[in-house]
């Protein structure tokens, strides 16, 4: 392994594999993953679209575990981390030249807080937005996945020791001073009007996605608010045609609404009705340009007075509680 510090930097660099850059033909293409444990797969779909070029993982904290593990998986030319814990990083003209040379980006797990604070309004985030222009291969797991949507829970109102926000709290106060959804921190023309949710339902995290759809509504920042949720060990691999393919263990859901609720205010439970779902589970496709599909589970869900209820059978949330 190589292990490259410019200086006194403010980012670490991490690069395993040969030490000079190539360019390679790439397609375009985002791999959604839940969270959890990593799914081959979904890192093998990037490679493969990469041209076998040089990976890189972006983050905000932790290490270079994923070297070592996608070179196990994949044949690229190199596989790199760079770790921008905070602005002056994300600044440094070296982290934006190491995005502009990739030929897939990934972008780890951890804290979105973190990268909304930490990237927006510098190269980093331009240099994302160039590569998603240019056809490259860009991935994200948990936090990673959060930030990919044209809305985003940046969980900013969080404090180091605070529980995750749960679906509990913001039914009974979608206005909870935790609900903070930023707008447009990458540019992805197939998740625009999209907000996306990870570990969803190992956290039981229906309840605080639908507020955040409310809340969007309600605030007259999208006409219609779609969601992408999805499961540990889960990831949707979504094509530059709009189609997107389940792989992993879990399911995904893809939910849309276009009415206001009825009932979202401070300190108030939510009311909110007509929530159209489609879950999938691994193989089946749905097309997120047409927001449409014929495979998976169909349904709709309503919350009154902060209680969600659905229209599958017995009035379950998640399908895998449908036997």
């Amino acid at each position: 392994m190589t292990l490259s510090f410019a200086g006194t930097a403010p980012y670490k660099y991490f690069r395993a594999g040969s030490a000079t850059d190539v360019q390679t033909k790439t397609q375009g293409g985002f791999a959604l993953i839940g969270g959890g444990k990593d799914l081959d797969r979904a890192f093998q779909w990037m490679c493969e679209r990469s041209g076998g070029g040089d990976f890189l993982v972006i983050r905000a904290s932790g290490d270079e575990d994923y070297n070592p593990y996608i070179q196990g998986l994949c044949q690229v030319n190199s596989v790199a981390t760079l770790i921008m814990p905070d602005r002056a990083a994300a600044e440094d003209p070296f982290a934006a030249a190491a995005i502009r040379h990739a030929e897939a980006v990934f972008i780890a797990g951890g804290d979105q807080a973190n990268y909304v604070n930490f990237w927006t309004g510098t190269p980093v985030q331009a240099a994302l937005n160039e590569a998603i222009a240019r056809n490259i291969p860009i991935g994200g797991t948990s936090a990673g996945l959060a930030v990919l949507g044209e809305f985003v829970y940046s969980s900013q109102g969080d404090a180091p020791d605070d529980a995750p926000l749960s679906s509990a709290e913001t039914l009974s106060n979608p206005f909870h001073r935790r609900v903070t959804i930023v707008h447009g921190f990458v540019d992805i023309p197939l998740l625009h009007e999209v907000i996306t949710d990870t570990h969803f339902s190992a956290r039981d995290r229906l309840g605080r996605t639908l507020v955040f759809m409310a809340r969007i509504l309600q605030e007259g920042k999208a006409h219609r608010i779609r969601d992408i949720a999805v499961d540990e060990r889960t990831a949707v691999l979504l094509d530059p045609g709009g189609t997107g393919t389940v792989v992993g263990a879990g399911s995904a859901y893809f939910l849309e609404a276009t009415q206001n609720a009825e009932t979202c205010k401070a300190n108030t439970p939510l009311t909110f009705r007509g929530i159209a779902v489609r879950s999938l589970r691994a193989g089946e496709q749905f097309d997120v340009r047409q927001w449409s599909g014929r495979e998976g589970v169909a349904y709709t869900l309503s919350v009154e007075s902060g209680t969600i209820h659905s229209t599958l059978p017995g009035g379950a949330v998640y399908t895998k509680a449908v036997k």
